[in-house]
């Protein structure tokens, strides 16, 4: 209805389809009535881009997001205020869990009366599914978001956790991962000049309270966003990403005005600095083009913290009604202010040299699409190409025991790294790394990282042997390849010191036999199949 009331000011269309079977909408909000994509990007305009909805129990951003629009398009000194920064929003990501309405799956929640479920209809927690992108929702989201290539991204929640004086906290873009200039604004000039402005609008804000022990009186620690979550991957876009949570024990009234507050304080500060966001986003994007070295993990930076100062609550400890255990509470009659420290520094913990480029074989084609809906630039071998390659192997690999969002993770690596000549044929993927994307390919494509595609499982056909042997067979055989070749019997007798309780068990010694040998060895498997290119040729 607003946008037909105010077609000069507002677009809102369908841009794609969600498990459900029903569209995705996106609106974009323009001062001067341009809302054409392509013409806004090459007018170099700044954008905005806030998403709502993804977990629908969490509602206030969608309702703050709507008060926003309503007033841009009702109030023309509030939508000059804009200038040349355009909104785009999206008002209800996960559609399939809005239309799931119930008030009893938010047990830590005070109110709304309704609200949506946080999984979509494949229950799947879409927060987790932005870099394995496995549903409709999320697939229609990451090419949305490659388009659109916005500046600052704000992704609305309400959190769990400790009781506190504060309505607001925050999940800021993990300033040391997303790096350099862009990462020391943000941590100097953009969060202090938020945390300021919610404090003069009565919203003393602090960090999201990830606690370092049971209670945030002993320390908080920064969250470390990896791309499954919105602020990680919008990381890999060069994008400032921001999650703020309201305090679910709060008012639903007083979460949805300080969320509103949160929305316009940012919105406000891209307004003001866009040029400044874009220039510092260009200049990470080129270092990146030329880098030498990938960080792939992150650890917390333990011998550095700062002190933040919280408005708590009294933690007390009491016997359990239910059990023998004692339950913590969270004494509201007894109010605090406290210094206590915050963590909010990482450091890689693993890293890797960078490669010129990678390559694909075209039968991964569930990884090549991925690279392609976020604006990742491919090229396709035309004619048969011998390439000089390194390929990982895997050592050893540790598996999550229960499924994780549909997928087995693989928690635990290790890896060894194999130069050969690798054989292309028409129609294999080239994935060069001097473009904008390098750190999205990196991210994803090498195996160490977070939560690179190996890491979910994407290719788990190559930890499966495809051929095996007959005890009876193989045991004439294998006493034939220890005498002929090199370096076997070596191998093996060094297993049988390792492994005496082994040796009475002719399943654990022909295995090691047949996986140990050469003359049956299998080149793929264990093999990840990203091949990473030195040379482009």
């Amino acid at each position: 209805m607003l946008a037909q009331a105010h077609p000069g000011v507002l677009r809102f269309e369908a841009v794609g389809t969600t498990d459900v079977g029903l569209p995705l909408h996106v609106g974009v909000v323009s001062s001067d009535g341009v809302f054409d994509r392509e013409a806004i990007k090459r007018a170099g305009r700044t954008v905005f881009f806030l998403d709502n909805g993804i977990h629908p129990g969490e509602p206030e951003g969608i309702d703050a997001t709507m008060m926003l629009v309503r007033d841009l398009c009702a109030e023309p000194a509030r939508l000059d205020a804009l200038g040349s920064t355009v909104l785009v929003f999206m008002p209800i990501y996960n559609v399939d869990g809005a239309l799931n309405r119930n008030d009893s799956s938010r047990v830590n929640q005070l109110g709304p009366e309704l609200f949506g479920f946080r999984g979509n209809a494949r229950h799947l927690d879409l927060n987790r599914d932005f870099v394995k992108c496995d549903s409709a929702n999320a697939r229609t989201f990451n090419q949305l978001f490659a388009s659109w290539d916005p500046d600052v991204f704000v992704d609305t929640h309400t959190s769990n956790g400790a009781d506190y004086q504060h309505t607001m906290t925050l999940i800021a873009t993990q300033p040391d991962k997303l790096g350099g200039a862009l990462g020391s604004f943000l941590r100097e000039r953009m969060l202090p000049h938020l945390y300021e402005e919610m404090a003069g609008r009565g919203f003393p804000m602090c960090p999201y309270i990830n606690t370092r022990k049971e209670i945030p009186d002993d320390g908080i620690e920064d969250f470390l966003d990896t791309p499954r979550f919105s602020t990680g991957w919008a990381a890999l876009h060069q994008t400032i990403g921001f999650m703020p949570e309201t305090h679910m024990l709060k008012p639903f009234g007083e979460r949805l005005r300080s969320m509103r507050a949160l929305i316009e304080t940012a919105l406000d500060f891209t307004v003001a600095n866009g040029p400044e966001i874009m220039r510092l986003r260009a200049e990470t994007r080129a270092t990146d083009r030329s880098r030498r070295t990938w960080p792939l993990r992150w650890r917390l930076d333990e011998s550095r913290s700062r002190t933040f100062r919280l408005k708590g609550y009294e933690a007390r400890w009491e016997a359990s009604r239910l059990g023998t255990y004692q339950r913590l509470r969270y004494d509201r009659n007894a109010p605090f202010e406290k210094e206590i420290p915050w963590f909010d520094r990482f450091v890689p913990a693993d890293e890797v040299d960078a490669p010129a480029g990678y390559a694909i074989p075209q039968a991964w084609r569930e990884v090549v699409e991925r690279l392609r809906l976020n604006g990742v630039e491919l090229r396709r071998i035309v004619v048969p190409t011998r390439l000089e390659v390194e390929a990982y192997r895997v050592r050893s690999f540790r598996t999550r025991p229960t499924p994780f969002e549909g997928r087995h993770l693989h928690e635990e690596l290790e890896l060894d790294r194999d130069a050969f000549a690798w054989e292309a044929q028409p129609g294999d993927w080239i994935v060069p790394l001097d473009q904008d994307r390098a750190r999205y390919v990196v991210e994803t494509l090498e195996p160490l990282a977070h939560d690179s595609f190996f890491r979910w499982g994407f290719f788990d056909a190559v930890l499966n042997r495809k051929e095996r042997f007959s005890d009876y067979v193989f045991e004439d055989e294998a006493e034939r390849l220890l005498e002929v070749e090199p370096g076997l019997r070596e191998r093996f007798d060094a297993w049988k010191r390792e492994n005496p309780s082994l040796l009475s068990s002719a399943e654990s010694v022909l295995g090691f036999l047949f996986d140990a040998c050469q003359r049956y060895r299998e080149p793929e498997y264990l093999r990840v199949p990203v091949f990473r290119l030195l040379d482009l040729g």
